[in-house]
């Protein structure tokens, strides 16, 4: 499962071995207990990639043979490839808009999608 958390300027993807079931689960009960409303809603969440980044191809072509419904790619500029991805929001509120994006697909996928993820933040800082 893929998850991504949007702060004010930027935003953090984590790749976790729960289901998706499981952790939606864990969170229904926390906020239960902690007596929050929760809101679940089927949406698209976007980032960006640089378009030279090594393994962006192998990406395309995981893309196109498993995952055409939950995974687009589209080139933005000669420089950043834009992945949008098909999942829900988890929201505190219906009327507030903190919360938290998750999908799910092949392990394989999250693993190499999170794994560029993190190479681009990597060449990022170094910048």
């Amino acid at each position: 499962m893929l998850k991504l958390t949007y702060t004010q300027s930027s935003f953090y993807l984590e790749c976790l071995t729960l289901s998706l079931e499981e952790w939606v689960a864990q969170r229904v009960i926390l906020a239960l207990r902690v007596g929050q409303s929760l809101s679940i809603q089927p949406s698209t969440a976007s980032f960006l990639l640089p378009a030279d980044i090594p393994g962006l191809e192998v990406l395309k072509a995981e893309v196109k043979r498993d995952h055409a419904g939950i995974v687009t790619l589209c080139a933005c500029d000669a420089e950043y490839m834009e992945v949008t991805l098909q999942g829900s929001w988890l929201l505190d509120s219906s009327k507030n808009v903190v919360g938290v994006f998750i999908t799910t697909m092949s392990h394989h996928t999250e693993f190499f999608l999170h794994k560029l993820w993190q190479e681009a933040e990597t060449s990022v800082r170094c910048k």
